[in-house]
């Protein structure tokens, strides 16, 4: 019924019965807002907790960096970068909520905190985004992308934690209880009360305490994880000695031993045959007391004493009883191309020339073209013909026992022209083909050889060919170019290139390169 036909006394009853309504439901919302305001004490009080919590992993994380920055150092590294982003982020959530309440005389008397005004103001602006609504955005996803990057590889559920945390939808749009897609500002703050939205931000700081927690715990346990795997192992063989003769039965048992640079002994008492060791002949690396003693005489040698580790106050010791054994010298050399059972001419092959039980300085090798790098490590620099012999001749006792081994000599292969690092059928624009560097390069070739190209000709349909000098385009090439049409195939050929710092090997002619016109 239309308003203009009641009755005075029925326009009061009405009235009044609008008002009860309204108060009834005001008295509801002001239950809601006091619950809200518990919740975000609630949620404020157990972020100091989780801030004191986190200050403690963090502290156990730099002291163990400080003991063992080899292996904590870059977890301690990790976990700052994410306490960084995680203040930044955590102080101006913050300032933001310093400003919604910056104006209330009491900001405990949630019951007055039921307008959506200031945040629908700051956030939103004639139907899209304020400025500020839009940097509130960008601060979720630039923390979320941030610590995910820190992250780095590995931590897969603290990642997918961070991701659920702050995810602010697909392409910034949610679903609403309809089904339809809406801005994911709008979706959880655009008209809520004041309490409501101060209370969503405050959880957002909680989830910002959580995310700390989680990586400073992947840090700090992570790494301790790795102390104990498995992976900070290796293999070794325990035998009774160090060498058996054919037909005996072998009685050696594999055992594990820590390989890792944290386990070191805090002091050394070695002996080989009875002879104490000095300083100077062991060093400690990745756990190991390597030797730097002579092998001695042949026959049987036992190396014995103690390793002593510090534990719990007390200095405890390992005891070391193992025995090897020095056999007779060889008298057959060993000759091995570091690269393949070739050499090839116009390169620096690399060649180990020993004799087992011979040392370096007794071994003496000769070829046309061989010189010696040091030690056992030689450089061959063949010549003319396609064979050549490495003499090597080993003194044992003041007696010579001469050896040798051919060699196969190949010419380096032909090398391939490349445009922009492409070779073969090409496909460029005009332009990217006028600024293009023509190259040589040495396709499946054992040794990394840096070629230089001299000059070469270009050829376009339609156009007298070009020589170029150097490996870029000069104006008549360019202007050659230009001319081209869609479809072209322009040929790059009689490249002249050379080995850099080897100019004197001719190579091979280099094989040409056609690129077809795109445009």
């Amino acid at each position: 019924m239309a308003g203009g036909n009641l009755s005075p006394r029925q326009k009061m009853i009405n009235l009044m019965y609008l008002v009860f309504i309204a108060m009834l439901a005001l008295n509801m919302s002001k239950e809601v807002l006091s619950a809200f305001g518990l919740m975000n004490e609630k949620i404020e009080s157990s972020n100091t907790k989780a801030n004191t919590n986190n200050a403690n992993i963090f502290a156990a994380l730099e002291l163990k960096a400080s003991e063992q920055p080899d292996k904590f150092g870059e977890p301690l590294n990790k976990a700052k970068a994410v306490k960084q982003l995680s203040d930044d982020y955590y102080s101006y959530l913050e300032t933001l909520k310093n400003r919604m309440t910056e104006k209330l005389s009491d900001k405990s008397d949630y019951e007055v905190m039921d307008k959506a005004d200031f945040l629908d103001q700051t956030f939103f602006k004639g139907g899209n985004y304020s400025t500020e609504g839009k940097e509130f955005v960008d601060k979720i996803n630039a923390y979320r992308e941030g610590v995910l990057t820190i992250l780095g590889e590995g931590n897969p559920e603290v990642k997918e934690a961070v991701k659920t945390r702050f995810n602010t939808g697909d392409n910034g749009k949610v679903k609403n209880r309809d089904g339809r897609p809406v801005d994911w500002l709008n979706y959880h703050f655009e008209g809520f009360p004041l309490i409501a939205s101060l209370t969503k931000i405050t959880q957002m700081q909680a989830e910002v305490k959580s995310t700390e927690e989680d990586v400073f715990n992947a840090m700090f346990q992570g790494q301790l994880k790795s102390e104990i795997s498995m992976t900070n192992y290796t293999t070794l063989l325990e035998q009774t000695k160090g060498a058996y003769y054919q037909g005996e039965r072998f009685d050696g048992s594999i055992v594990l031993g820590r390989k890792d640079n944290s386990t070191k002994p805090n002091e050394v008492e070695l002996f080989l045959d009875g002879r104490k060791l000095s300083a100077s002949e062991y060093e400690i690396t990745e756990g190991k007391v390597k030797l730097n003693v002579g092998a001695g005489n042949a026959g049987d040698h036992k190396i014995t004493g103690n390793l002593y580790f510090d534990q719990d106050g007390e200095r405890l010791p390992v005891e070391v009883s193992q025995t090897f054994s020095t056999i007779p010298k060889p008298n057959a050399a060993v000759i091995s191309a570091d690269k393949m059972n070739v050499v090839y001419r116009g390169v620096a092959n690399p060649i180990t020339i020993s004799m087992p039980g011979v040392p370096d300085n007794k071994v003496n090798a000769s070829a046309p073209g061989l010189s010696r790098s040091g030690g056992s490590k030689y450089v061959m620099n063949p010549g003319t013909g396609r064979e050549v012999t490495i003499n090597v001749t080993g003194e044992i006792d003041g007696k010579k026992y001469p050896s040798s081994q051919t060699f196969r000599i190949k010419d380096i292969p032909r090398p391939t022209g490349t445009v922009s690092s492409q070779s073969g059928e090409v496909r460029l624009p005009r332009a990217n083909l006028e600024i293009a560097t023509i190259s040589a390069m040495l396709e499946d070739f054992d040794f990394d050889l840096k070629l230089s190209v001299r000059s070469f000709k270009i050829s376009v349909p339609g156009q007298p060919s070009v020589q170029v000098t150097g490996s870029k385009m000069n104006s008549s090439a360019i202007n050659a170019i230009k001319r081209a049409k869609r479809g072209d195939i322009v040929q790059i050929f009689d490249i002249e290139a050379s080995i850099i710092g080897n100019t004197s090997y001719r190579l091979k002619k280099v094989a040409p390169v056609v690129v077809e016109i795109t445009n």
